[in-house]
């Protein structure tokens, strides 16, 4: 008796399983978009690459990564139901791989809701829905394996909070949709290493919600410029005694932008900034996550050992060129 009530448990577990993932395909699916881009070539030739999108808006407004669009001379989306758009680049931020696109057509599409991210749980199930290497509007489930795991973009900047699961990615699957088993949007799928078993990652819905306002509003992101170039290196640890730091490692100014906000406040090449608003400041990275999201031209007060002496500065960012 005891193995059969546990076989019948296990049943129930899988068939609820699949009504969830089947209920997510039906609402969420026809939402998916498998897209083209064309890149003019020398000589007239066009090179051509493929991804996927998801439409957010009932007016035909896609996201999807910025690398499946980048610069493309020519877009098409074209929808579950075969039909085909012509796609507008409507603006895109290489430094959180995301990109807004659009369709203009007269009719209602069908569209998908972007959930909150900051409520999921390792354990959840995950549902991928793509077009990995040309398969239109395939699906994989999976969950999440791992939550705020950090990944370098190819432009060097480093994106936060980024979603780990095991549903499988292939080329093509890139801008589509992970979605909860509610049919919520909760990331858009980037990445996976090549030659790994289930190791997939997603931009989450909440990064992609901030990236969105920005370039509906602006037609791009705008961040925040101090106009310099730095590395991490290790603290003299008589400075660190002395002037009783937090932080073992600091941001070293290896390149000041001539007239830029920085040197224009007083600050070269050699000097170490140890702390912005009082925050340690060990990494370059630890001055993008402070500056992000932060309103274009407020001033900022840098802590910078200069030579030997320790002073404050206030700077005033501009837009990021």
């Amino acid at each position: 008796m005891g193995d059969e009530r546990i076989a019948q448990t296990d049943a129930e577990l899988l068939d609820a399983y699949s009504r969830a993932v089947v209920s997510v395909v039906d609402t969420t699916g026809p939402a998916v978009v498998s897209i083209s881009a064309g890149w003019r070539q020398e000589q007239g030739a066009e090179r051509g690459g493929a991804g996927s999108g998801v439409i957010f808006t009932p007016d035909g407004y896609i996201l999807t990564n910025s690398h499946v669009v980048h610069a493309a001379h020519r877009l098409e989306a074209m929808l579950t139901d075969g039909r085909s758009f012509d796609a507008q680049l409507i603006g895109d931020d290489p430094a959180t791989d995301l990109a807004v696109i659009r369709v203009y057509n007269s009719t209602v599409l069908p569209h998908a809701a972007l959930g909150d991210s900051h409520a999921l749980r390792v354990g959840q199930l995950t549902i991928a829905i793509g077009n990995p290497l040309g398969f239109q509007s395939s699906v994989a489930t999976g969950v999440i394996s791992s939550l705020g795991r950090h990944w370098r973009m190819q432009n060097g900047r480093l994106v936060e909070n980024i979603i780990q699961h095991t549903a499988p990615l292939n080329p093509g699957n890139s801008g589509g949709p992970l979605v909860d088993s509610g049919g919520q949007v909760i990331g858009i799928n980037t990445a996976m290493i090549a030659g790994a078993q289930a190791l997939s990652f997603a931009i989450p819905s909440s990064t992609a919600q901030w990236v969105v306002s920005q370039i509906l509003m602006h037609g791009r992101v705008r961040r925040n410029y101090l106009g310099i170039a730095g590395r991490s290196r290790a603290l003299d640890r008589r400075l660190t005694r002395f002037y009783k730091l937090q932080n073992a490692t600091a941001v070293e100014i290896a390149v000041a932008e001539p007239g830029g906000p920085a040197q224009r406040a007083g600050l070269r090449v050699n000097d170490w900034i140890v702390a912005v608003e009082d925050q340690p400041v060990a990494l370059v990275d630890d001055l993008h996550r402070f500056l992000v999201g932060r309103p274009i031209a407020q001033p900022v007060t840098l802590t910078v050992i200069s030579g030997i002496e320790l002073k404050r500065v206030a700077v005033v960012p501009t837009e990021a060129p």
